[in-house]
């Protein structure tokens, strides 16, 4: 996936990761997915480690079927920042969580997913290699 593609990159940043050689979501993960990557990265564009790190968890995210930008924003605002961590969670009681998530700021997410949905992104997750280090 293009750099853009992760929430909160627009096109400043993309521009300046690009100029670091990072282009895709692969790039930002094999680059930045360890402190010491994203402490290099963000000497060689001036972004923060921790803006790098929140980039990293939603590409991480986004490695699962079906998880896109929207959606990783959704497991992030539910305490989900990585597929380590959504391998370790209940279907059903993330169902629960983003429901909540959704009536608090309605129209924010265009469908919310399902408990099956869930369940097999969990599923995946748990079949994904690790790749962040916090």
């Amino acid at each position: 996936m293009k750099i853009e593609d992760v929430e909160g990159i627009g096109a400043t940043f993309a521009a300046t990761l690009t100029a670091a050689g990072v282009v895709t979501t692969d790039d930002l993960m094999e680059r930045a997915a360890t402190g010491a990557g994203r402490d290099k990265l963000s000497e060689a564009t001036g972004i923060s480690g921790r803006l790098l790190l929140e980039w990293v968890n939603h590409a991480d995210l986004m490695r699962l079927d079906g998880v896109g930008s929207e959606y990783a924003d959704l497991l992030e605002a539910a305490g989900v920042d990585s597929c380590a961590e959504l391998a370790q969670r209940n279907a059903g009681n993330l169902a629960t969580t983003f429901k909540e998530l959704d009536a608090a700021r309605p129209n924010w997410i265009r469908q919310i997913p399902g408990e099956a949905t869930i369940a097999g992104w969990i599923a995946e997750a748990g079949r994904l290699a690790k790749v962040v280090s916090h």
